[in-house]
């Protein structure tokens, strides 16, 4: 009895550590986030002398309407939602194509195909930049939104094809072969049994996939030279050494950037969470 009461009360000690570690952690991760909120409605002598870390005394509303207007946040707004927009349908329209043919039938050299898609996930973006910048450059897309979306699209097929054909391989096969025996085409099987089979899969590359473009960096610095191309990234560099002095309106204009992030992960962290899991467990 006591030896039993003893395990218990370890368990219990140990489970409520762990959850203060949790509590720990989380308060660190998120006070970044609170922090920047309030440097969006402070002025400069707040965030630099009278309170750089407290909530602001006054909610100055104004640094967002600046940044809205000043530091032409509506372009770059506007052009990361169309390429990531863009490079979401490409990369769920081509992986799931691919990972249908390479999951679902057989022929020859699908396993190094879909071995070779792979090396994708092992290379890494500052290798191959100046080689992408040249062919950009011979394809005649450079100074053209098309210069980003097209290596996005790229670079995320890999991890996209693996979720896909974990998912894939999943399903039982006697789901297309009593369609097949009904005169059902490869694309109708494709198209009414398959891809509505593997939704919540699709759900998931296209998180992962807004996450990775919204916030990417390197490639639209390289390849996005004109001013009212650049995506949101791009721009807020920008930002800060063109109007250094306004440091309210720069914080206000990061928050507005962070929204869309934050809101997809909030709203679907289980679809992250599934991702992850079912990508560790995939066969090759």
């Amino acid at each position: 009895m006591t030896l039993q009461h003893h395990h218990r009360k370890h368990f219990t000690v140990g489970t409520v550590f762990f959850k203060f570690v949790l509590y720990i952690y989380a308060v660190v991760n998120l006070y970044p986030i609170i922090w920047m909120l309030f440097y969006s409605f402070k002025d400069n002598m707040e965030i630099f002398t009278t309170n750089p870390f407290g909530p602001p005394q006054t909610l100055r509303f104004e640094n967002y309407v600046k940044a809205w207007e000043t530091f032409n946040l509506p372009v770059y707004f506007m052009n990361s939602v169309k390429v990531t927009a863009a490079v979401i349908v490409f990369v769920i329209a081509f992986s799931t194509m691919f990972a249908y043919a390479t999951a679902r039938m057989r022929f020859r050299g699908q396993t190094f195909l879909r071995v070779l898609t792979m090396i994708g996930l092992f290379l890494p973006l500052q290798c191959i930049m100046i080689p992408i910048a040249v062919l950009v450059r011979d394809l005649h897309i450079n100074n053209t939104l098309w210069a980003v979306i097209v290596p996005y699209t790229a670079f995320n097929l890999s991890f996209s094809i693996m979720v896909l054909y974990g998912y894939m391989r999943s399903l039982p096969f006697e789901l297309e072969e009593s369609a097949c025996l009904d005169g059902a085409s490869i694309w109708t099987c494709f198209l009414r049994i398959i891809v509505p089979n593997v939704k919540s899969a699709i759900a998931t590359v296209a998180i992962f996939v807004f996450m990775s473009v919204w916030n990417e960096y390197n490639l639209a610095l390289i390849l996005l030279t004109r001013d009212e191309l650049k995506t949101l990234p791009l721009g807020l560099l920008f930002f800060q050494g063109e109007y250094t002095t306004d440091w309210g309106a720069m914080g206000a204009t990061m928050v507005i950037a962070s929204i869309p992030t934050v809101l997809v992960y909030t709203l679907f962290s289980a679809q992250v969470e599934k991702a992850m899991t079912v990508s560790g467990a995939v066969k090759g």
